[in-house]
């Protein structure tokens, strides 16, 4: 049975830290949710998202988290001025395999969102990919979250309704020059 827990309840930091998949709020919309670190745990979150050879995004409360997960810090620096905020970064990430699914790149982000936060320096970087199954529309409630995945994760924490945010924007470095890959929370200019 899936437990209902908050941002800030112990409980949840544990479940993270001992592998468990979830369902939270992110900064943008609702996310599936595993430690990154965690090769199991990222096996588990691909496997009820029915994802391959597309990966999640790499949330964290830092560059140092980032880099301490083995990103390197060559790529994060010309990004991280859109940091902390809605914009998810690719860059490329020939190491963490399990991670990327063999695509040779990771979508990285540090959240703005002070809860969110606080969560990510406790627990480290955590993957997250919409809540939703491929094809169909992104949970804007918990009960929406629910009725994807049930009881096949360990917990959900309810942020309310989140109908009207949008997902983070997506955006990759190429040649010095920014490319918009899928528009979203923040407009940015190429």
């Amino acid at each position: 049975m899936s437990q209902i827990l908050t941002l800030d309840d112990p409980a949840l930091i544990d479940a993270i830290k001992n592998g468990a998949v979830g369902v939270i709020p992110t900064d943008t919309i609702y996310g599936i949710v595993c430690d990154a670190a965690n090769p199991a745990a990222v096996a588990k979150l691909y496997a009820l998202k029915h994802r391959e050879h597309k990966p999640g995004t790499i949330i964290a409360a830092s560059v140092d988290q980032l880099v301490g997960l083995g990103l390197k810090r060559r790529y994060l620096v010309p990004v991280e001025q859109y940091w902390p905020g809605a914009v998810s970064v690719v860059i490329p990430s020939y190491e963490l395999g399990y991670l990327h699914q063999g695509v040779g790149s990771l979508a990285v982000r540090i959240p703005a969102d002070n809860g969110l936060q606080s969560l990510l320096k406790q627990t480290g970087p955590l993957l997250t990919s919409s809540a939703n199954q491929p094809g169909e529309p992104v949970a804007n409630s918990v009960a929406e979250a629910q009725a994807y995945f049930g009881d096949d994760v360990e917990y959900y924490v309810d942020g309310g309704d989140l109908s009207n945010h949008q997902p983070s924007s997506l955006v990759r470095v190429v040649d010095d020059a920014l490319e918009v890959l899928r528009p979203g929370a923040v407009t940015i200019e190429e």
